[in-house]
């Protein structure tokens, strides 16, 4: 029967002992969410969505390490794998939304709308992200010890607010895009494919769901080992897997696949196109 022990120094990984029967419901629903996008994503050849697929592949490795600490609750690597992977995921999710935001805005010609050029936007956002993942991925080591667990926290907590600096950010610039794409439609919105308009929605949705999901990791954080967010399984569940589940969900149901992107005069390439 699994039950909670320390490390061999003495330490406490973890508060409760994880339960076998969620993380392997979670595995079930990332694995088959993962399959899904990646199968979208090779038909379409819309390879701006690799850093989505891998956020929903480090999900689901991160469910099937927590099934091994739940048996295994004194052992380092397990708690460590799934710890890092359940808190990078999304950090990759919000790569590909950024990129997916400057193929809408290139493919209805409407670049002088937004508050960023889309290719400063792509990198601006992306660069920002990649901060966030290595601030995150640098401090899940330092929290598998003791001594360092607060250091740890720390920095996960400046990790996630790079994060939601710059989703808010990203947030503003697609609505106010969306603000002004509304009282000054381009030629090619009239009547066109409102494939974009759904994508659009869509990224509204999942951002949403990210930001409150970060918001969450950093009161958990903040709170400290001994809060009671970190005592408890739930909270976690709650306010971190559903939330992901649903924005892989939406992801997929609102796959951006019917935008173009126009590549100087006459030139119509798919959105996947870089």
């Amino acid at each position: 029967m699994a039950k909670l022990e320390p490390t061999s120094s003495g330490y406490y990984l973890w508060n409760y002992v994880p339960s076998i029967a969620a993380a392997v419901i979670f595995i079930l629903i990332f694995l088959v969410l993962t399959a899904l996008i990646v199968w979208r994503m090779l038909k379409t050849k819309t390879w701006f969505c690799i850093a989505f697929t891998i956020g929903g592949f480090f999900e689901f490795v991160g469910y099937c390490a927590r099934v091994s600490s739940a048996k295994k609750t004194s052992k380092i690597m397990p708690f460590a794998i799934q710890n890092g992977l359940i808190l990078l995921g999304p950090a990759l999710f919000a790569a590909s939304i950024y990129m997916c935001l400057s193929r809408i805005i290139r493919s209805v010609s409407a670049e002088h709308l937004s508050l960023i050029r889309p290719r400063i936007l792509t990198k601006t956002f992306v660069i920002g992200d990649i901060l966030s993942l290595v601030v995150q991925g640098g401090a899940a080591g330092l929290m598998v010890t003791g001594r360092h667990a607060k250091l740890a926290e720390g920095i996960v907590i400046t990790g996630l607010m790079i994060q939601i600096i710059m989703f808010g950010l990203f947030m503003v610039t697609a609505f106010v895009f969306k603000k002004r794409i509304s009282t000054r439609p381009t030629i090619e919105t009239i009547g066109a494919d409102p494939g974009w308009e759904s994508s659009l929605r869509m990224l509204f949705i999942v951002s949403i769901l990210i930001m409150v999901r970060s918001i969450f990791r950093v009161v958990e954080y903040a709170s400290g080992h001994d809060g009671y967010l970190l005592q408890n399984e739930w909270p976690m569940y709650v306010f971190d897997s559903i939330l992901m589940v649903g924005v892989m969900g939406i992801y997929y149901q609102w796959y951006p696949t019917s935008i173009v992107v126009e590549k100087g005069k006459g030139n119509v390439v798919p959105i996947n196109s870089y």
